[in-house]
């Protein structure tokens, strides 16, 4: 019986130290087949946009190919579900923005907690909102637009890539500071809002900045106003939303990585050194700057603690706003 005893406790140990060496091995080999990046908008769109600026250099960086994947729906929800659903094993990583992380869990039931169901890579970029109309709108500015949501409450539409997105929110903050009363016309992204806008189906769009750049350059869009707290290199002579007489307003817009919870740690930190390299390489800084797209990268708390922030500023703010899925 001793002997069995011994040679119990001898097989738990090797068990033990086999289990305790498996996460460093795992973090070595990473990745061991391709890395599907998961993007909760149709492409067109910044989100798709900043995927397939970095999807080279990480394959690149990994020695497997980066696959970006389009899966919309909900504002975001659906591909956050697919990811915290997800083996966790870091081949498996998608977007999580001001929508997916803060709005949607204020307003719904999601089917994920944006804190315990994911491990965060870290942060990405920040970028800024800018308000565009098609260029039948008579107004020329955000004095004039302003007064012309004023002469028709609720009359005057506008395009968000959701509810709940960060255009949307935007919005409705200006709403809230300018005194106006607009309709929401809600899109499953920025891609198809920016085709109907173009298209004269919808006055106003809200959009994330790089998804307006080339159309307003191109004057098949007029830009009114960015909505961060300084103009946007891209669009250097359109004044922010405070300069057009709205005093301390400013909303940006954020993207930061997620993993399924569970992933290990050194998988997470291997995703993030070459997450953070790729974003601080000069030609993606170039190309991200071109669009009006500003690489942030940081850690994995950094990101949490910076998440925390922004749930503390805008959940009072859809209160307010009254906005609902």
């Amino acid at each position: 019986m001793k002997a069995q005893h011994l040679i119990s406790r001898l097989l738990l140990g090797v068990s033990i130290t086999g289990l305790a060496a498996a996460a460093p091995v795992a973090a070595q080999e990473f990745p061991t087949k391709p890395v599907r990046m998961i993007v909760g908008f149709p492409p067109g769109g910044a989100t798709d946009l900043v995927a397939r600026i970095l999807q080279p250099r990480l394959s690149e960086s990994f020695g497997k190919q980066v696959v970006v994947d389009n899966r919309p729906g909900a504002n975001g929800v659906i591909s956050l579900d697919i990811i915290a659903r997800s083996e966790p094993d870091g081949h498996t990583v998608g977007f999580g923005h001001i929508g997916t992380l803060v709005t949607s869990p204020a307003i719904q039931k999601v089917p994920y907690d944006p804190y315990k169901s994911f491990e965060p890579i870290g942060m990405m970029v920040s970028l800024q909102n800018i308000i565009i109309v098609h260029p039948s709108v008579a107004a020329k500015n955000l004095k004039e637009f302003i007064a012309l949501a004023k002469s028709k409450p609720g009359g005057l539409n506008y395009a968000s890539s959701g509810i709940g997105s960060p255009g949307h929110l935007a919005t409705a903050l200006l709403e809230s500071m300018a005194g106006i009363q607009m309709s929401h016309v809600p899109y499953k992204g920025g891609g198809p809002a920016i085709t109907d806008l173009i298209a004269g189906h919808v006055p106003a769009f809200t959009a994330v900045i790089s998804t307006a750049v080339p159309h307003v350059k191109s004057g098949k869009a007029r830009a009114i106003a960015v909505t961060g707290v300084k103009r946007a290199e891209a669009l250097p002579d359109v004044p922010t939303v405070a300069e057009g007489g709205i005093k301390g307003y400013a909303a940006t817009n954020w993207y930061g990585l997620l993993a399924p919870a569970k992933t290990p740690k050194p998988v997470v930190a291997r995703f993030n050194k070459d997450l953070v390299a790729a974003l601080n390489s000069p030609d993606i800084i170039k190309q991200l700057k071109d669009r009006g797209i500003d690489a942030d990268p940081g850690s994995p708390a950094e990101f949490t603690k910076f998440v925390r922030a922004e749930e503390k500023k805008w959940v009072p703010i859809i209160k307010i706003s009254n906005i609902k899925e």
